[in-house]
């Protein structure tokens, strides 16, 4: 799924190559994603207009147009992304929204069509209307401790609770833990601030690596978790066999040695 790194990449994608460019062509091919906004009314919207502004609260991205009287919002789901299209380019097979500039212009993919595809008048409304909690990039490190701090089920599913803190999911979370040496069901209450904050340091350096290296495992620093995240996989500090567990309904890796079970919530 994507989550905050991903999104990130794909805004600067869309800031670096479709700001300024007038939209000439809308094309809604998964109606099921729109929520309060029809293809033509969200074609109405964007026609003719430039995407001047683009912001991003947690795994949503919001697209501004000229005026700033109102913004795309994206979300991209389990497997979405965003894709820059050249003049001439046929959408792909998995293109659920594709915008269209007089050159080139750029899809939003998503093959699972698990989604979301929408208007707003303001992004920091549509975050407080839809419960999202700060952004993980965003939030300070005393609000982070103060938080964390007074949540008695495991770290992980807070880190990973969008209405607490918005932007991280399954990977990150497991690779944040890591870095801060923390098991995963470790639970938030049992924390002092020293440990509190080094969960807090561990997320921004995680995540702005992540975004540095284009959410690509293979391009991050040594000594990540990401790369040995999957079966076979070996702890990158003590070699020891990486484990899994269950947590939050998900499945959470971890190394047995190097994040061993202290305080934990069941």
């Amino acid at each position: 799924m994507p989550e905050l790194p991903d999104v990130e990449i794909f805004r600067r994608t869309l800031d670096r190559h479709g700001q300024g460019r007038p939209v000439r062509r809308t094309t809604v091919a998964a109606r099921d994603l729109l929520v309060d906004v029809s293809p033509q009314s969200l074609g109405r919207l964007l026609k003719n207009r430039s995407l001047v502004e683009t912001r991003r609260h947690g795994k949503y991205l919001f697209a501004g147009r000229e005026g700033g009287d109102g913004w795309l919002v994206l979300h991209f789901g389990m497997s979405g992304s965003l894709e820059m299209m050249e003049r001439g380019d046929a959408p792909p097979e998995t293109a659920c929204l594709v915008i269209a500039f007089d050159e080139g212009g750029f899809a939003y993919l998503s093959s699972r069509r698990l989604g979301m595809i929408g208007w707003t008048a303001d992004p920091a409304a549509f975050a407080s209307a839809h419960h999202l909690g700060p952004d993980a990039l965003a939030i300070g490190r005393a609000d982070f401790v103060a938080a964390l701090r007074g949540h008695r089920g495991a770290v992980k599913c807070w880190l990973m609770d969008q209405e607490r803190l918005a932007g991280i999911g399954n990977v990150y979370s497991d690779e944040i833990l890591f870095q801060a040496g923390l098991h995963p069901k470790h639970a938030g209450s049992s924390l002092d601030d020293a440990q509190a904050e080094t969960i807090f340091e561990a997320m921004r350096r995680v995540l702005e690596e992540a975004v540095a290296a284009e959410a690509d495992p293979a391009r991050l620093p040594d000594g990540y978790l990401l790369p040995q995240r999957l079966e076979g996989g070996r702890c990158p500090r003590c070699g020891q066999a990486l484990d899994t567990l269950r947590a939050c309904g998900r499945n959470a890796w971890y190394c047995p040695h190097c994040q061993a079970p202290d305080e934990v919530s069941g």
